[in-house]
């Protein structure tokens, strides 16, 4: 019997490219991080995570986080090639991201505002604050720059 999955292999000690990390985010369109690629080689290390998804040797998903590792958890960045979106990556780069930061209290992601994430997110065990039940929460956001619409 012959598998025809793909094999990905994920790592949260994988060293990455500068070339690499700017193809895969331009390659989904990512272009506030792409118009400074130094600024992008920075955040990422910077990131107090980061976890990879690579098939045949090619980075084909990274997500990244930052935390104070007692209190909050912020999960900058998901991202999987077009391509292989849909196969599960996602969820075990998200998996890996959480079981890291499972003892830690707030975990916090802001993303756009897309249906197709919604169902996503929740079967990660994620909450939109609009449903939250309980105490009245607010986010609060300021952009020090535009943020780029593509």
């Amino acid at each position: 019997m012959s598998d025809s999955s793909p094999r990905v292999e994920i790592s949260d000690s994988d060293t990455v490219t500068d070339t690499e990390l700017l193809d895969l985010y331009e390659a989904l369109g990512w272009r506030a991080y792409t118009r400074d690629p130094a600024s992008l080689v920075r955040a990422i290390a910077n990131s107090t995570f980061v976890v990879t998804a690579r098939h045949d040797g090619q980075l084909i998903g990274l997500a990244r986080g930052l935390s104070d590792d007692v209190s909050i958890f912020y999960l900058q960045d998901i991202l999987i090639r077009q391509e292989f979106q849909g196969r599960g990556i996602g969820r075990q780069l998200m998996s890996r991201c959480q079981d890291r930061y499972q003892h830690v209290r707030t975990h916090v992601l802001m993303t756009d505002d897309l249906a197709s994430q919604f169902a996503f997110y929740r079967s990660t065990g994620w909450t939109r604050m609009q449903e939250l039940e309980g105490p009245p929460l607010n986010i609060f956001v300021r952009f020090l720059d535009e943020p780029d619409q593509g």
